[in-house]
């Protein structure tokens, strides 16, 4: 297990987390899709009640997952940043971290892929198309 640190957008929000960098995943589930507002979501698992807010709260959203089962969607409720997915059951909770909001997001590499049924078709051309260091000039 390593800590983690981490927030949203905003500042209203951060974290510390006890993580398993073993049990990082990118989802393709279509409710990661729209909750993210793109293509996949990169999750890293916590440790149970592995997560302790350092500043502020997150709002929570319930959601039925197309497993059927009941997730707890945190979020800022100032700048709306995702920041986990959790059981609706206050105890013994394993959170699904939002990759992107961590502060070590780089050495936080993917171990595999779920629900990728769901994955947009174009994804495994990404490496094809032209990358720019920043916002490419006219």
């Amino acid at each position: 297990m390593i800590n983690i640190t981490g927030g949203c957008h905003c500042g209203e929000v951060t974290f510390e987390a006890s993580i398993d960098p073993k049990k990082v995943l990118i989802c393709h589930c279509s409710d990661c899709q729209k909750l993210s507002g793109s293509t996949f979501r990169s999750v890293v698992m916590s440790a149970a009640n592995g997560v302790t807010f350092t500043k502020g709260e997150a709002k929570e959203y319930i959601k039925v997952a197309e497993s059927g089962n009941k997730r707890a969607q945190g979020f800022c409720s100032n700048c709306g940043s995702g920041l986990y997915a959790t059981s609706v059951e206050k105890t013994n909770r394993v959170y699904g971290i939002r990759v992107g909001i961590v502060d070590q997001r780089n050495e936080l590499i993917p171990h595999c892929q779920i629900w990728h049924r769901s994955a947009v078709p174009w994804l495994n051309k990404l490496n094809s198309l032209p990358t720019f260091e920043t916002v490419p000039t006219q």
